[in-house]
C-alpha cells in the first residue's frame, strides 16, 4: 500500500538536539513542513556523508519553512555520542530521532525486519500531517540533500498553487504547467 496522502501514524520517541534530549510524536510533524529522513545506522559509512549533507543545507530548509527529523534504530544516547565524537555529526543542528523499538520503522513501513535496520527512506510530510513524497534507496545508494530540496519545494508550490503541477526539473522561479486538455500529447 502507498503512503503517499496517508496520515502519519501515531509515535512517540527521544530525540538528540543540539546538546540535549526530548520528546518526539507525530504531532511535533504537524503545522509546519517535515522531511523525515531514515538511515541504517549511526557509526556506518554512507549514513554520515547523508546527514552531514544535510546539516549543510539545514538553513536552505529552515529558510523554506521545513524541519528535518533524521531516524534510525539506534538510541538517542548513541545518538549524542557520534554527534560528540564525528566531526561530519558534529554540524546536525536538525533532530535526531532514536527508533530501537522500530515502532517508527514500521509506521513508515521501511523496517528491514530480519536485520532490525531501516532502509533509506525519505519522507516528505505537510503540515496537515500528510505524506508527500516517499523515496527508498537501497542500503549503499546515498541521497542528495539539494535534490530533496527542489522536491520540497515543488510540493510546496503545488500545494500553494492548486491546479498547477512541477515538470521535470523544475526550480523554484520557473514556470509550472496547469494541466489541460490542450496539453495532452503537446509535451
Amino acid at each position: 500500500m502507498s503512503l503517499i496522502n496517508t496520515e502519519v501514524k501515531p509515535f512517540t520517541a527521544q530525540a538528540f538536539q543540539n546538546g540535549r534530549f526530548l520528546t518526539v510524536s507525530e504531532a511535533d510533524l504537524k503545522g509546519k513542513w517535515s522531511v523525515v529522513f531514515f538511515y541504517p545506522a549511526d557509526f556506518t559509512f554512507v549514513c554520515p556523508t547523508e546527514l552531514e549533507d544535510l546539516a549543510d543545507n539545514y538553513f536552505e530548509f529552515k529558510k523554506a519553512g521545513v524541519e528535518i527529523y533524521s531516524v534510525s534504530t539506534d538510541t538517542h544516547f548513541a545518538h549524542k555520542a557520534w554527534h560528540d565524537t564525528s566531526n561530519a555529526i558534529n554540524k546536525i543542528d536538525y533532530i535526531m530521532v532514536g527508533d530501537p523499538t522500530h515502532a517508527i520503522s514500521r509506521n513508515f513501513d521501511v523496517l528491514i525486519e530480519d536485520v532490525g535496520l531501516a532502509n533509506r527512506g525519505t519522507f516528505l510530510v505537510d503540515p496537515d500531517g500528510k505524506i508527500q513524497i516517499v523515496e527508498i534507496t537501497a542500503e549503499g545508494v546515498g541521497r542528495d540533500a539539494k535534490e530533496l530540496l527542489r522536491k520540497v519545494k515543488a510540493a510546496q508550490y503545488v500545494a500553494a498553487h492548486p491546479g498547477e503541477v512541477c515538470p521535470a526539473k523544475w526550480t523554484e522561479g520557473e514556470k509550472t504547467l496547469a494541466p489541460s486538455l490542450d496539453l495532452v500529447g503537446k509535451i
